[in-house]
């Protein structure tokens, strides 16, 4: 056993997380030398439980683990691969590996987590997938849990503007949950990635979603809560975001509403309100700018954006113009000048006036 293989294994034993790894990876070594060792070593280390399921450990579990991972077509990364998502790196109790359909990719360092209810409002839903379309066009990729309701409209606004947005399971790929959810699963998977923790034949059972809970936010720079009631399973990744040192945005509720309960005291809290796409992204800007710094260069496609820009700032002057007018000046299609303008925004290039004109600032 090699090992990759080993670390898949370890995997595998329910009772092995990354803190019993190190603890075994610091008396042994490397992770195949743990299979290699006696029960009577193994036991000063992580007790007589644990011992036992390392000793007895079938490798025919390992088999089919690793053969249904391939007929899926996943990748399975471990915590030592370079591609292992860097802001996953950062936090406690990081997963020992991650089964990957799709890609995850540098750009995915930039990410914001987005969550709710299951059983939101249409404000709620609606939010989600405007927020989620308006930070993708901003090159932020939008992670969610791909559950019904605020997972599910979030996932939609990243793919609706052709955007990155990965999704996490609280099961194995052979349980894809709720099932509902498989063609949405597929169309993420071609254009970002969902992502597991658990072996492929793992249900999606009650206990395995906190779980997921602390790699959205883990993935991410910060989390926006939608909607949620007090009982909201989306404060569960609120309560792993501090811990882990995310930032934590919430949108204001109606005062009577059930469903924002959760989010309006999370307000009173200390989250930061959030109202529009671009008090998220002033607050990520340090974290944006440094990102970019480091980035690649990404070839000509980001060539072609900044011309882009240029273009439309260039025909943005000190008499407001509204989008119609850029449209037809700019010789761009109305999304992408929605894009270009909101961006431009960012830098605090351009501002808007009422009835949705655009100057120079």
């Amino acid at each position: 056993m090699n090992n990759f293989e080993s670390l898949v294994s370890l995997n595998l034993i329910p009772q092995i997380g990354s803190v019993r790894l190190g603890e075994l990876l610091k008396y042994f070594g490397e992770p195949q030398n743990i299979f290699k060792a006696s029960r009577q070593s193994l036991e000063p280390v992580v007790g007589d439980s644990i011992s036992q399921s390392i000793v007895s450990f079938d490798t025919r579990n390992l088999d089919r683990d690793l053969a249904q991972a391939k007929k899926a077509g996943l990748e399975i990364i471990t915590l030592f691969d370079e591609v292992y998502p860097l802001n996953l790196k950062q936090i406690p109790g990081l997963p020992i590996v991650l089964y990957v359909s799709g890609k995850i990719t540098g750009v995915d360092n930039l990410s914001l987590g987005i969550v709710g209810s299951r059983r939101a409002s249409l404000y709620g839903l609606s939010s989600a997938e405007k927020f989620a379309a308006e930070l993708a066009l901003n090159n932020l990729t939008i992670v969610s849990g791909m559950a019904r309701g605020v997972d599910t409209y979030a996932h939609h606004g990243a793919l609706k503007v052709s955007g990155r947005t990965i999704a996490v399971m609280g099961s194995g790929f052979n349980h894809i949950y709720p099932p509902e959810n498989r063609g949405l699963a597929d169309r993420i998977s071609k254009s970002g990635a969902v992502v597991s923790e658990f072996p492929m034949d793992t249900k999606p059972l009650a206990q395995n979603f906190p779980r997921r809970n602390r790699l959205i936010s883990g993935l991410s720079l910060g989390v926006l809560v939608t909607e949620a009631a007090r009982n909201s399973g989306a404060l569960i990744t609120v309560d792993f975001a501090l811990e882990q040192g995310r930032e934590v945005f919430a949108l204001p509720g109606r005062i009577d509403s059930c469903g924002s309960m959760g989010t309006n005291d999370l307000l009173k809290q200390g989250a930061k309100l959030v109202t529009c796409s671009e008090d998220i992204l002033e607050e990520l800007n340090p974290d944006i700018s440094r990102e970019n710094d480091q980035a690649a260069p990404r070839g000509q496609g980001n060539v072609s954006c900044v011309k882009e820009e240029d273009l439309l700032y260039n025909c943005i002057n000190r008499k407001a113009m509204a989008i119609d007018e850029l449209v037809e000046k700019a010789s761009l299609p109305v999304s992408q000048i929605s894009s270009l303008i909101l961006k431009l925004q960012f830098k605090k290039l351009i501002k808007e006036l009422p009835g949705k004109q655009f100057i120079r600032s």
